[in-house]
C-alpha cells in the first residue's frame, strides 16, 4: 500500500485546511486509516483514525470537536477537515494506515504503512 498525502499549507489561526490521504496498491488489505503529526521538537502525536470496513473514527482529545476524517471510497481517499486551527496545530502530517485484522488506536507501532508527510503551518 503506498499512501499519497495532500492539502498541506499555510493557514491563520482560526482557519481551516482539508488534507488529503490517497491509498493505492492493495488498499483492500487495509484495516484502518489515520494521522498523526509532528512539530518541530516534539513527539509524533495520534491525531486520529477511521477504521475501514465500519467507518469508527476516533480523534486525540487536542483536536476532538475541530478536526474530522472522512473517506471517499470510490477514490481511495481519506480527508482530514481541519477547523478552527491553532497556532499548536502546525507540523508535519501524515496519514497512516494498518492492514486488515489489526487492532488500531493512537499508537504509532499499530500502523504498517506511512506517507511522505505534508506541512500545515498555522499563523498566530
Amino acid at each position: 500500500v503506498q499512501l499519497q498525502a495532500s492539502g498541506g499549507g499555510l493557514v491563520q489561526a482560526g482557519g481551516s485546511l482539508r488534507l488529503s490521504c490517497t491509498a493505492s496498491g492493495r488498499t483492500f488489505s487495509m484495516g484502518g486509516t489515520g494521522w498523526f503529526r509532528q512539530a518541530p521538537g516534539k513527539e509524533r502525536e495520534f491525531i486520529g483514525a477511521l477504521t475501514w470496513i465500519s467507518s469508527i473514527t476516533y480523534y486525540a482529545d487536542s483536536v476532538k470537536g475541530r478536526f474530522t476524517i472522512t473517506r471517499d471510497n470510490a477514490r481511495n481517499t481519506v480527508y482530514l477537515q481541519m477547523n478552527s486551527l491553532k497556532s499548536e496545530d502546525t507540523g508535519v502530517y501524515y496519514c497512516v494506515a494498518s492492514v486488515l485484522g489489526r487492532q488500531i488506536g493512537s499508537s504509532d507501532s499499530e500502523y504498517d504503512y506511512w506517507g511522505q508527510g505534508t506541512q500545515v503551518t498555522v499563523s498566530s
